[in-house]
């Protein structure tokens, strides 16, 4: 079964980080863009994974390389 789709499109979450980095705080955009805090949250932390700024997670790629192990075992 094909997982769904986000809710989300990642142009729109990729703005909102950038928004994040510029100094914007995470609350003022989930309440001006009707997001929760939380997913702000975690759509920055993925970024910081991804960039190599963070340690402590995996990665975009590693996430889909792990799902794909586990569908192919």
């Amino acid at each position: 079964m094909p997982k769904p789709k986000p809710p989300y499109p990642p142009e729109f979450r990729a703005r909102i980080v950038e928004w994040v980095k510029a100094g914007r705080t995470t609350s003022s955009l989930a309440e001006e863009l009707h997001v929760t805090d939380t997913t702000v949250r975690n759509w920055v932390r993925q970024r910081e994974l991804d960039e190599g700024t963070r340690q402590d997670g995996l990665t975009t790629d590693e996430k889909q390389e792990l799902a794909r192990l586990r569908r192919d075992s």
